[in-house]
């Protein structure tokens, strides 16, 4: 019996301290100091020590030449459609469908990407692993998006009204007259059949509404290929010792 006293007594003492611990933790105060970084802060050498060797080697992954761009591409070299867009757009296109056939069956019919994606030209000269970070520095991904023919259209009077060079692949000939109406529209050379699904590779960014594209959604079906489109890039780049991007007529405007 003073045994079963003696556990009583224990259990009731850690339930207060317990609930002792509880209320304090409540009045604990938490002080913080804001530290700037800047150049005043001076390099540890043993963390610079340790850190070098995987430096390096990130750098010479990074500094590798994977092809070669006889000129400068630049999102500014066209008002519809530009050199590095349409170059991003079907090398998206290539290497996206080999993973989205293999999967479905299935082809992609079109890509959008967006003129605010590319965030740096492609320079003259030797083309690196670092080349494909600076045009695509963001951790976007392809989406394959089956749409109805009506939801395309809605895609198509966007790109009359958004009025950028918005990339968009090889398959589309989009044709706008001198007050941005749609004059013309193609897929393979036919025209949008409004009760026929279609495939259209995008980013994950644009497909959950980035740029204020809401045609996306609802849809027929979304295929995720987890496959970052800078990594499209540096696939690309591999298989072409060089590369020719070319404005053509996919988007264009009419002056007349």
């Amino acid at each position: 019996m003073a045994n079963k006293h003696y556990v009583l007594l224990l259990l009731s003492f850690l339930v207060l301290c317990c609930r002792q611990s509880n209320n304090e933790s409540t009045l604990t105060k938490i002080e913080g100091e804001r530290i700037e970084i800047n150049n005043d802060l001076k390099p540890k050498p043993e963390i610079e020590e340790f850190i070098a060797p995987y430096r390096e080697n990130v750098n010479k992954n990074l500094d590798s030449v994977i092809s070669y761009a006889p000129e400068t591409y630049a999102k500014g070299d066209g008002a519809f459609n530009t050199a590095i867009g349409n170059f991003m757009a079907d090398a998206v296109l290539e290497e996206g469908n080999i993973i989205f056939n293999k999967r479905t069956g299935h082809n992609i019919d079109l890509v959008l990407l967006n003129f605010g994606g590319i965030r740096s030209i492609i320079s003259q000269g030797d083309i690196t692993t670092r080349t494909a970070y600076e045009v695509m520095p963001f951790e976007n991904s392809v989406v394959v998006v089956g749409m109805k023919g009506d939801k395309v259209m809605e895609m198509m009077n966007y790109l009359s009204k958004a009025k950028k060079a918005h990339p968009v692949s090889k398959q589309l000939q989009l044709t706008l007259g001198k007050d941005f109406e749609i004059t013309s529209v193609s897929i393979h050379g036919k025209p949008i059949d409004l009760n026929k699904t279609y495939y259209v590779a995008t980013n994950d960014y644009l497909y959950n509404g980035g740029d204020r594209m809401g045609f996306f959604q609802p849809n027929e079906g979304l295929e995720i290929l987890d496959y970052k489109i800078r990594n499209v890039l540096i696939d690309h780049f591999k298989k072409h010792d060089t590369i020719h991007p070319k404005r053509d007529n996919r988007f264009i405007k009419l002056n007349d």
